[in-house]
This record gives C-alpha cells, sequence and structure tokens, in this order.
C-alpha cells in the first residue's frame, strides 16, 4: 500500500504468547518492487538473494525478534530494547550482507562515547549484554545464509569482572562508618545473619520466615514469592522450587525459574522446617473452613504473590532499622553460599543449593568466603609445613657417611743431584 510516497506491507504472524492474534507492519520502502522482495524475505527467507540490498540489519533483527515469541518474558524485553535503543539506531540501515566487524565496531564506540558525554557510562556488563543480543541475531543469519560468518565476535569493549562478595569485617565496617564507601557486593558473617533473623523474630514481623528462607536456602527472591503451599512437603521436610515470580514496571510475570538447574528440591533443617509449621498453623487458624492451605505462601493483598520491588524496599528499612551493616536483598543469597561453604560443604553442595547450571559459576563467584573458614584453612596449611618440620631429621641427626677417600696423587721422584 501507498502512504506518503514510501511503500509498506502488512503480515499475519504467529500468535504469541498470550494466544493473541498479530499483525506485522513494516514501510518506508522507495518503491512496491522493494516492498514486495521484503515482504518474500519475511515469508520465504531462503529464496530470496542473499546479495540483496533490501534486506538490512534493521529488518532482520525485527525479524529475528518477530520469531523469538516464546522466550521468557524479561528475556525478550531485554532483546528488545537493545535493539530499539542501541544496535537499530546505528546499524538498522546498512545492509545486512555487507556487514562487518569495523561498522558494528565504530557504533559500540559511538554508544560509549556517547553515555560517557552524557554522564550515565554503560558498564562492562551492559555493553557485553548488547553484543551478546547482536551475536545471537547475526547467529541466525549466519543459519539462514545471509552472512558467512558473524562479525559481532570480533569486538573490543571494556574489560569487566563480575564483582565477588567480600565479608562485612570489623575493618570494613569501621571503614563505612567514617567514608560512607562499601563493597560492590558484602555478605554478613553467621553472627551477623544470626541478629537480624533473631531481630525479625522478636519484633513478630509477619515475614519473619521469608528472609529466614532467603539467608539459609539462598533461594532467589522471585523463587521464594513464588512458593506456594504445596510446594512445601512438611512431612518429609522439603522445599520444590518450580517457578518464580518478575516484574517488569507495573506487571507481575509467574513463569519459570531462571534455568534448568534452578528446579530443584531442597531439603530443610529442623529450625526452618519448625518455623514453616508454625506458619501453616497460623494460616489454619485464619481459614478455618479449609483443611489444606492453598495459595502463595507468602501473598499479597489480593491473594496473588507480594511484589518483589515491594519485598526489596522493605528489606532496606528492615536493614536499616537493625543497625547492622548494609547488604542487598540478593546479598543474602551470598550470605548463604557462604554459611555452607564455612560448614564444610563442598562446591558441588553449594552449586545445588544455589540452582546454579555450572560448578564454574560457583567457584567464581564464591573464591571469598567467611574469614573462620579462611583462617582455619590457612592455619591447616602451616600445621602441614610444622608437622613435616618435626618428622624431618635434622642435619646432626643425619648418619655420617664415610667420605671416600681421595685418590693419592702421582708425585714426581725428586731430581737426581
Amino acid at each position: 500500500m501507498r502512504g506518503h510516497g514510501a511503500w509498506y506491507f502488512r503480515l499475519e504472524v504467529p500468535r504469541g504468547r498470550d494466544g493473541k492474534r498479530r499483525q506485522l507492519r513494516r514501510g518506508g520502502f522507495p518503491s512496491r518492487h522493494a516492498a514486495w522482495q521484503a515482504r518474500e524475505f519475511l515469508l520465504h527467507p531462503t529464496g530470496l538473494n542473499r546479495n540483496s540490498d533490501v534486506v538490512t540489519v534493521g529488518q532482520w533483527l525485527r525479524l529475528w525478534l518477530d520469531n523469538h515469541q516464546c522466550l521468557a518474558t524479561s528475556t525478550l524485553r531485554s532483546y528488545s530494547l537493545h535493539i530499539r535503543r542501541y544496535l537499530h539506531p546505528g546499524l538498522g540501515r546498512l545492509p545486512l550482507h555487507t556487514l562487518n566487524t569495523d561498522q558494528i565496531q565504530a557504533v559500540f564506540t559511538a554508544i560509549i562515547r556517547r553515555h560517557a558525554a552524557w554522564g550515565t557510562p554503560l558498564s562492562p556488563a551492559t555493553l557485553r549484554r548488547i553484543q551478546a543480543t547482536l551475536r545471537a541475531a547475526l547467529n541466525a543469519a549466519v543459519r539462514r545464509g545471509f552472512l558467512t560468518t558473524n562479525p559481532a565476535r570480533f569486538l573490543e569493549l571494556p574489560p569487566g569482572s563480575r564483582p565477588h562478595p567480600v565479608v562485612w569485617t570489623p575493618a570494613r565496617i569501621a571503614h563505612w562508618e567514617a567514608t560512607g564507601i562499601r563493597p560492590a557486593v558484602a555478605v554478613w558473617t553467621a553472627e551477623h545473619t544470626a541478629t537480624f533473623l533473631t531481630w525479625l523474630r522478636d519484633q513478630h514481623h509477619p515475614l519473619h520466615p521469608l528472609f529466614h528462607l532467603m539467608a539459609l536456602l539462598g533461594l532467589r527472591r522471585g523463587e521464594t514469592l513464588g512458593l506456594r503451599w504445596y510446594d512445601l512437603d512438611l512431612r518429609t521436610g522439603t522445599l520444590t522450587v518450580t517457578q518464580q515470580v518478575r516484574q517488569h514496571g507495573r506487571h507481575l510475570d509467574i513463569g519459570a525459574t531462571k534455568s534448568r538447574a534452578s528446579n530443584r528440591i531442597l531439603t530443610l533443617d529442623h529450625g526452618t522446617l519448625t518455623l514453616l509449621r508454625q506458619l501453616r498453623a497460623a494460616w489454619s487458624a485464619a481459614h478455618p473452613d479449609q483443611t489444606e492451605p492453598i495459595g502463595y505462601v507468602f501473598p499479597g493483598d489480593d491473594g496473588g504473590p507480594l511484589r518483589p520491588d515491594t519485598i526489596s524496599a522493605l528489606f532496606r528499612k528492615l536493614n536499616d532499622a537493625s543497625g547492622l551493616p548494609p547488604v542487598r536483598l540478593h546479598d543474602l543469597r551470598h550470605g548463604a553460599a557462604s554459611l555452607s561453604l564455612a560448614a564444610g560443604n563442598d562446591l558441588r553442595t553449594v552449586q545445588a543449593l544455589l540452582g546454579h547450571a555450572s560448578i564454574t559459576l560457583t567457584a567464581d563467584t564464591y573464591t571469598s568466603i567467611l574469614p573462620n573458614l579462611a583462617h582455619h584453612a590457612a592455619e591447616a596449611t602451616a600445621q602441614l609445613i610444622t608437622n613435616a618440620r618435626r618428622t624431618t631429621p635434622t642435619r646432626r641427626n643425619l648418619p655420617r657417611r664415610a667420605c671416600p677417600s681421595a685418590p693419592a696423587r702421582h708425585r714426581k721422584p725428586p731430581h737426581a743431584a
């Protein structure tokens, strides 16, 4: 169809995750033939000339995104944001088949400089995620034959490293109190965690069990809020994680866990089991007409799950009121891993507790552990040397070995007078 000197087309595309009918409308083509070629590209991408200038990077990114409606909502939103805000403005008009690394590098360099000039620099992790979105889209283009290699693989981006958790030692607390500067990721000691949970219990706070589960079992925020009563087996003392709650603005999304490994069954200790039984008894007292608890373990006023942002804001207030050094709500998960390591559990056990897909992630993240465990490891290493010294014979006690006699030197006979 014609419109303001440009050509457009409209297509029916597969229904989304919500089952609603969707249409795809694309425009801005200089001629009817160009619009027809782009339409054919969307309908039959294998039959289009791979070197056609009609297929731009922007059109391919939109097509690739439209064909990924089965992704998690958060992933889809992330891809859409990266394409709309960063990739399409710089690369959208370029022909797909001529795209090269130099062009992509120039766009990323411009993004870095622009945000630095605005006073909102992008972190290395954010830049890597934008690159990952582009790489995924161009990998699909390689599989379709529009590119021979992925030019987004070889970018030079600022180096970045994952912040490792550090423990709130007395020295770090004193430095924070004097300067207000705190570590990027800090965890409480066992004493700090016990103090916080005891303080919540003494305050009779209704969400004491929620924070208890996060601090001891290392549950993610969304996993904790997504717990339903039938996920708890108080007879066998187990808890099953099968879903999580995500928040996008005012919208709540209840769906699958972060990864396949996040679906896990955790064994409850005696104290946690007692706390949950008390919570169930309180539920039964409030609902005398029902024999079995239903719904969410930690429901909101409307019966649905609590909002994640609300819980994070509440934790910050409770943290301040408790007088303990500041940590983020997610740092309770890091603290649970450190406590498990301090209790003598190996990395495989901690990996299963946290639901990590790879033990490498567990090992890389939790290289710093509680001070008392580090001191114990240092003392154990030093004790090996001490024991070795006691059993190693000294030089004085070494048995004497007979020295081999030196060979007699041949003496010349005295000269005759």
